[in-house]
């Protein structure tokens, strides 16, 4: 695996992306902690890095779409996948050769609460919070990004893919309010999001009779409790969609200073499950 790493790593720079990636980050970052921070005189770094959240729906496609893509593409994961590292250490060396990219501006960040405190007062526990959970975010966008490069061998669909993904994240709280409220309608969105599970299962397992009776008896179980008592349909899409507003985690440090623990499990919950699945992905395609 550290052998992966040290490889990817330096290609981030050979090929110029990493260095770009860390320029336009550090550069938009700088932008909003000059209008903010230091011409305005907010005294919290934390609204400089909200400021700058939509720049992760640019940056990390452009870090994460040749990450396996390019390996498919160039027909040169062959030479991985017969290699005696498994397919799992493989896209954890990956994985975090794009973290360590990401961590370096980060790391520069950490820079800007010592430039406020030299202006006046400086609120170190909350920058650097929101500095880890910004970092932290980072890391869920790159598994995500990673997934959806290891699905494809085109760089252009894994970017624009990701760049969707990442667009609903960004505005997850404003779609929220677009989902039916009714009983109805929270059931057969509940129906809608088992069919897609089971899509993903058979896409996976290529099993259709294990898809064909999950579908079978999820649905007979959803027509039951609706017929039993409708009203636990009633908003639940809401309640259910509310608890993956990523977003979330991060606004509520920088703007109410508290640390949702809650969130942060989350992150590192969703980390390693899209970790997991680009693994599945790649060995679906080792065994075809």
């Amino acid at each position: 695996m550290l052998a992966i790493y040290k490889r990817e790593f330096k290609s981030y720079f050979y090929s110029m992306t990493g260095s770009i990636f860390i320029a336009f980050l550090t550069f938009m970052t700088g932008i909003y902690f000059m209008a903010y921070n230091l011409n305005n005189g907010y005294p919290y770094f934390s609204y400089s890095l909200e400021g700058v959240m939509f720049i992760f729906l640019v940056a990390v496609p452009i870090l994460t779409m040749r990450s396996f893509s390019e390996e498919r593409r160039s027909r040169t994961d062959q030479l991985l996948l017969t290699s005696p590292v498994s397919v799992g250490k493989m896209v954890m060396g990956k994985y975090f050769a794009m973290v360590t990219v990401f961590l370096i501006p980060c790391v520069l960040f950490c820079a800007y609460p010592l430039i406020i405190s030299t202006q006046g007062t400086a609120y170190f526990k909350n920058d650097y919070t929101s500095i880890l959970v910004f970092f932290l975010l980072g890391c869920v966008y790159i598994a995500i990004g990673s997934f959806i490069s290891a699905m494809t061998e085109s760089q252009i669909i894994a970017a624009i893919g990701t760049f969707g993904v990442l667009m609903v994240i960004y505005l997850w709280d404003g779609l929220l309010s677009f989902l039916p409220s009714s009983a109805f309608g929270g059931m057969a969105g509940i129906w809608m999001m088992l069919t897609l599970c089971v899509l993903f299962v058979y896409n996976m397992t290529k099993n259709g009779l294990l898809s064909v009776g999950i579908e079978g008896i999820g649905t007979i179980v959803l027509i039951v409790i609706y017929v039993v008592d409708s009203s636990l349909y009633e908003g639940i899409l809401s309640t259910i969609f509310e608890k993956f507003a990523l977003v979330s985690t991060f606004t509520s440090v920088a703007e109410n200073n508290l640390l949702d623990i809650g969130g942060v499990v989350m992150y590192l919950t969703l980390i390693g499950v899209f970790l997991f699945l680009t693994v599945q992905s790649i060995q679906k395609r080792r065994f075809s």
